[in-house]
This record gives structure tokens, C-alpha cells and sequence, in this order.
């Protein structure tokens, strides 16, 4: 029982180190730079394709050679970002370095819970993931708002500065990533790992044949991926619009960084709250977190700041609180040898329905 708990403890300080950043705000960064608007949203574009191509491949490279190890190749595309963004004179040396952070994001989805579950399950500790998801959620949440509240200091000592910080936390955070323990569930013992590259490539189609094979016969968990996606998405493009309509709205620069702190610790609340009700049915939880995130939408649209906020507290609440028991869920119905391919479906999905709603949502938003 000791080692299960020092390997939980290292996945969370590996998210700690993996979330807190001084330039969180990469956004504003860039624009104190001197992009525009519009060369920043290609930015952002050229993150979410990258992401699409490597969201699957990623996971299915985890199953076969091991989750601690695609950790590690997280860490070092972060790191090689950084280290672009640093030399970098023109967009696309930024593009270049956003298609890096989204490679890290890919390697990183999936592998870390895939390792957390499975390491519980070798010591039949099961039931304890869904408060691990929790506790993850609430990291994420709460590093990801401190991030967003460094933006100020890393505009005050330069943005060379701020991505230099950030590479001697990769390297800190390597560390604790090295002292993780495989657990031996991927499907690499089938060729040790080794081989030609052919044999690895059939491997590769191998895996991911079989996972989507399973998939179709689990309804189910097709349902739970779009229904946390949808709530997920609306969530996610109202607190990203939200950054711009505030100020709109009347609320003065000074406070913008705690509202949008504020809206973070939604998430938190949801992650925690979920617990107490294991037993509700998932449509339950779905139509209440969806109900959430829509009075999110509707508060966005009523022009007061502080409904609005408030609107986006409820928002993160909501989906949090649904990512928390779809993760769980999802868990229990995938097997150990393809546990990282399959969640990397699920993102997969949710970046699918982030695609589809953005164009709609943006004229929504900005017709309202």
C-alpha cells in the first residue's frame, strides 16, 4: 500500500509541475508582443490541428510502449516549445512552438490516468479513482487560475523569461516522472517493445483496430464521451469568450484576473461535489451539469459583470463535475492494454465537438 500511495503522489505533483506556468496567459503575451488578434487565433488553430493529428496516435503509443514513458515525451515537447517560443521572431516560429504544446498535450491526455488506474487495480483499490479524478480536476483548476494570475509578472520580466522559468520546471517535473513504476498493463510485452519498425507499425494498427472494434460494442461509453464533450465545449468556449466580454461589460481591468480566478474555482467545487452523489444515474448528472453550463450561456448574454461571473463559476462547476464521473465510468469499462487509446478517443471526441460548435458559438457571442 505504500507504493500505491507514493505513485499517486508523484501523478499529482507530475500535475502540479505540469499545469502551474508563468505564461498561462499566452494569449496576452502574445499580444503584448505585438500580434494581432487575428495572427493569434492561426496560432490557435495550427494548436487544434496538431492536436486532432496526434490525439490518437499518441494514446495508442502509450498502450505499446508504456504510459510513464509518453509522461516523459510529454515533458520534453513542452520543453522544446519553450525553447522555441524563446528564439522566436515571427508567427510561424510561434505556430511552430504551439503545435509542440499541443504534441505535449496529446502524449499527456490519457497516459497519466490511464497509469493511475491501472496501478490502483493492482492492488484492487479501484474505488479510489474517482476521488484521483477529483483531486486531479481540482489541481487543474486551481494551477490553471494561479497561471492566469501570473500573467501581470510574466509580462513584467519578458516573455523570455517567463518560457525559461517554465523549461526549469520541465526539468523538475522530469524528474518526479522518472521515479514513476510501469505498471505493466500496456501491450508491449506482445513484441518486448522491440523490433523492426514494421512489426511496431502493425502493432500500432493492431491496437487501434482493436480499440475502436470494442468501442462500437460499448454504447455506452459512446454516450458518455459526447454528452461530457458537448457539456465540456460549451463550458470551455463560454470562459474563453468571457475574457473579452467582461471588460465589455463595464468591469474594470483590476479585477478581471480574480473574476477569471474565481470562474477556475467553479471547477473546483464541481470535482469535489460530484462525490456525494456516486449513485445518481448518469442522465441525472448529465441533464443537471448541462442546465449549469446553459445558465452560464444565458448570464453571459445579460451584460452584468458579476452575473456573468458568476454565470461562469456555474458553468466550470457543471463541467467538472460531469468530467469527473465520465473519467470514472469510462475507467471501469476499458481494458488495461488499451486503456490510454481509448481515453485519447474521448478527447478526440471533445476536440470534435469543439470544432463544430466554435464557429456558431463565436457568432453567437459576438451577435449578442
Amino acid at each position: 500500500m505504500l507504493q500505491i500511495k507514493r505513485q499517486i503522489m508523484k501523478l499529482y505533483t507530475s500535475s502540479v509541475l505540469g499545469c502551474l506556468s508563468l505564461t498561462g496567459a499566452w494569449v496576452a503575451i502574445l499580444a503584448a508582443r505585438g500580434y494581432s488578434l487575428a495572427e493569434i487565433g492561426l496560432a490557435e488553430t495550427v494548436f487544434h490541428v496538431t492536436s486532432l493529428i496526434w490525439e490518437i496516435p499518441s494514446g495508442v503509443l502509450a498502450d505499446l510502449f508504456g504510459r510513464k514513458k509518453m509522461l516523459i515525451v510529454s515533458s520534453v515537447l513542452k520543453m522544446i516549445g519553450n525553447v522555441v517560443m524563446i528564439f522566436s521572431r515571427n508567427l510561424p516560429m510561434v505556430c511552430m512552438s504551439l503545435a509542440f504544446y499541443a504534441a505535449s498535450y496529446n502524449f499527456e491526455s490519457g497516459s497519466g490516468d490511464a497509469l493511475a488506474y491501472d496501478s490502483l487495480r493492482e492492488v484492487h483499490e479501484e474505488n479510489y479513482y474517482e476521488k484521483y479524478a477529483s483531486n486531479q480536476m481540482i489541481i487543474y483548476r486551481l494551477c490553471n487560475g494561479i497561471s492566469t494570475l501570473c500573467a501581470g509578472f510574466a509580462l513584467f520580466i519578458g516573455y523570455q523569461a517567463a518560457y525559461s522559468a517554465d523549461i526549469l520546471i520541465g526539468i523538475i517535473r522530469i524528474g518526479a516522472l522518472a521515479s514513476l513504476y510501469e505498471t505493466g498493463a500496456c501491450r508491449r510485452g506482445e513484441n518486448g517493445g522491440r523490433g523492426v519498425f514494421g512489426a511496431v507499425g502493425r502493432e500500432f494498427a493492431v491496437c487501434f483496430t482493436d480499440s475502436l472494434s470494442l468501442l462500437s460494442k460499448k454504447r455506452k461509453a459512446i454516450y458518455y464521451m459526447f454528452a461530457n464533450s458537448f457539456v465540456g465545449a460549451v463550458d470551455t468556449l463560454l470562459l474563453f469568450f468571457l475574457q473579452a466580454k467582461l471588460p465589455q461589460a463595464g468591469m474594470p481591468n483590476w479585477p478581471l484576473g480574480a473574476s477569471l480566478f474565481m470562474m477556475e474555482m467553479g471547477g473546483i467545487l464541481g470535482a469535489r461535489v460530484i462525490l456525494r452523489f456516486r449513485e445518481k444515474p448518469y442522465r441525472k448528472v448529465f441533464a443537471v451539469t448541462a442546465c449549469l453550463v446553459l445558465v452560464g450561456v444565458l448570464a453571459e448574454h445579460s451584460g452584468r459583470y458579476l452575473l456573468m461571473t458568476l454565470g461562469g463559476f456555474l458553468a466550470a462547476l457543471g463541467d467538472d463535475a460531469i468530467q469527473v464521473r465520465t473519467n470514472a465510468l469510462l475507467q471501469e469499462q476499458f481494458p488495461s492494454e488499451q486503456r490510454a487509446t481509448l481515453l485519447s478517443i474521448e478527447s478526440f471526441t471533445f476536440s470534435m465537438v469543439m470544432i463544430v460548435l466554435s464557429p456558431p458559438a463565436g457568432a453567437a457571442f459576438t451577435w449578442w
